[in-house]
């Protein structure tokens, strides 16, 4: 146990220090850390420390951003507060505050008054949409000039309803509302009116105004760099009130903001969401119990910190490690410099080259070694020469009588001793579960007994189809994946006569002219179909790259002039001559091509009744 541990300890010591490594690796890699380690150190502490003050300077600048919007938006509401007392307290309003029931109002024909009252408050300030005044119950008055329009439809519904201070203090809460055939968003100063005999809660008084003064704030907010943080404001249960989207407006906070909110008058926290991080910063509005939040992204709050400090980080790391990596090389090129071509002469001397020799430049160790090395070579070299000489006879004569051994050995082979070789190499490949070598070797001693058979002049479409089928085999064990074949021979041409060897010459043609030069898959199709009562044909199709038009031509003028080639006893023009030479005039090849389409080959034949 002892002895691992200590094996164990010395390769992690041996890994640390370099000691496989080459010796200018390993000063480059020394020198480097020396410089780029205290250099990063450095850089790290002074980035996070500058991400921290950042940070910090910028959750003071959100807070007076804060602190400015509260105080314009507790002033703004504040006047509608004195708003809501001019209105409640006006002699008309008070009058039609006191009447109790709907008759009473009809009666006392108070309603176009207070509607006018409704009407001039409403006037005096531009950004108010609608003035409502709610007797219980009893009636409804508004300032909007058109009849029937109302922005209180659906009032008693609202989730801030039943919170309505008593006290007849005012609040203020977002809503949206049905205005000219849509939806728009308003801020609604809410105050409860008292019976000013049973001080019950008898009816309510709403100011809808719209969100053009808090745009015209928020639009002369700058968060972040290039202005990418926004400014939200949320109500005492979450709600949104205001917020650059305007969809958002009345909705319900992310919980996550609401949470870490609390009830907390002011902080700052980061959310994350989608791999990115946001600064949020918080004050609440004792006087509305709002929340102003702030809201910039960390990516545009670190963006100068990163560009400015990271690249002068890395320029400052870059230039010294150049500097380290300068020194080094200099300091160890004087040691490696010799070490290195030492090596490299030995490389020589492995591959048998012992011409070259070690220039000795110093007296010191290296240099005596250099010095024993060319010693070394020069006798290497003289055992070897005669070693060489003799070596290469006795080689040259070996080669010569096994040259002369194999021409004996290939003058004695024949037919039958290659079907049984065959045979044999087939059995061998089985017994070692070599599938695939023993089938091509049983499918080419099939194709060679089938080429030496004396059958006659025709056989039957069926024996041709099978030796095609052993020859597209064997090929196959060639091109593996890039050669496909199919055939459609149906029942009643397998029994038809052919010319012997006739498909397989033009299915090698297929293969050598078109699979050798077309590097995707070669399709290759075989199918037979009825022409006439006394016709038939064979037709061999492929997707080569084609024959161009003028050897096209001329191959079609060598087929019509029927003569057999001088090149080979099996080749297209030999084809043509034996079936007409069999079956007569009429029948024999025809080719189409085109060029980068393929090329098809019809063989034309006599049909016999079975």
């Amino acid at each position: 146990m002892i002895g691992m541990n200590r094996g164990f300890l010395n390769n992690m010591m041996r890994f640390l220090l370099l000691r496989d490594q080459p010796l200018m690796i390993k000063l480059t890699i020394y020198s480097a850390l020396l410089v780029i380690f205290p250099m990063m150190m450095v850089g790290m502490i002074s980035y996070r420390e500058t991400s921290r003050t950042l940070e910090n300077e910028a959750k003071q600048y959100s807070w007076q951003i804060i602190d400015q919007v509260k105080n314009y938006v507790e002033d703004y509401f504040r006047g509608f507060e004195i708003s809501t007392l001019k209105i409640v307290n006006h002699p008309d309003t008070v009058t039609f505050l006191k009447l109790k029931t709907l008759e009473e109002v009809n009666d006392a024909n108070i309603v176009p008054d207070v509607r006018g009252v409704l009407k001039n408050s409403a006037y005096s300030q531009s950004d108010v949409i609608n003035i409502t005044l709610i007797l219980d119950r009893i009636q409804t008055i508004n300032s909007a000039v058109q009849a029937g329009v109302s922005t209180v439809w659906g009032i008693e519904e609202e989730y801030w309803y039943d919170h309505i201070p008593v006290t007849g203090r005012p609040k203020v809460y977002s809503r949206v509302v049905q205005m000219n055939g849509k939806e728009e968003p308003v801020i609604s100063v809410v105050k409860r009116i008292a019976n000013p005999q049973t001080l019950q809660p008898f009816g309510m008084l709403v100011i809808d105004v719209n969100y053009k003064r808090l745009h015209d704030v928020a639009r002369k907010v700058k968060l972040g760099e290039a202005g990418q943080g926004f400014l939200f404001i949320l109500d005492e249960r979450g709600y949104i009130v205001y917020h650059p989207d305007m969809s958002l407006i009345g909705k319900k906070a992310d919980t996550g903001i609401i949470q870490a909110i609390g009830s907390e008058k002011s902080g700052s926290f980061v959310t994350e969401a989608d791999g990115s991080r946001t600064l949020q910063t918080f004050s609440r509005s004792e006087s509305l119990q709002w929340q102003v939040v702030t809201s910039i992204p960390y990516e545009a709050l670190m963006r100068s910190s990163r560009e400015h400090i990271g690249g002068m980080i890395f320029g400052t790391t870059a230039i010294f490690m150049a500097i380290a990596l300068v020194l080094s090389v200099t300091l160890a090129a004087s040691l490696v410099r010799p070490i290195r071509k030492l090596y490299q002469n030995m490389r020589r001397v492995e591959n048998g080259d012992f011409k070259w020799r070690l220039p000795v430049e110093t007296a010191d160790e290296i240099g005596k070694l250099s010095n024993g090395f060319n010693t070394m070579v020069d006798r290497l070299s003289q055992l070897l020469e005669e070693v060489y000489f003799s070596k290469l006879r006795e080689t040259e004569m070996h080669l010569r009588q096994k040259e002369t051994e194999l021409k004996m050995l290939q003058a004695q082979i024949n037919p039958h001793f290659l079907y049984n070789s065959l045979d044999t190499i087939r059995g061998m490949a089985l017994e070692h579960d070599m599938e695939e070598i023993g089938s091509m070797a049983a499918a080419l001693a099939r194709l060679l007994r089938y080429n030496v058979k004396d059958t006659g002049v025709n056989v039957t479409v069926q024996e041709e189809v099978d030796i095609v089928k052993i020859y597209l085999r064997i090929q196959q064990f060639r091109f593996e994946e890039r050669l496909e074949y199919e055939f459609d021979v149906p029942d009643w041409a397998l029994r038809q006569q052919i010319t012997k060897f006739t498909l397989q010459p033009i299915v090698e043609n297929c293969i050598v002219h078109g699979m050798e030069r077309n590097a995707g898959i070669t399709r290759i199709r075989i199918s037979v179909r009825p022409l006439a009562d006394d016709w038939f044909e064979v037709l061999v199709t492929d997707n080569g790259p084609g024959i161009p038009p003028e050897t096209l031509e001329q191959l079609r003028r060598r087929l019509d002039e029927d003569k057999p080639s001088e090149e080979s006893h099996i080749g297209m023009m030999n084809v043509q001559h034996r079936i007409r030479h069999v079956c007569g005039e009429p029948y024999g090849l025809k080719i189409t091509s085109m060029e980068g389409e393929g090329t098809e080959v019809r063989i034309m034949l006599p049909y016999h009744p079975q």
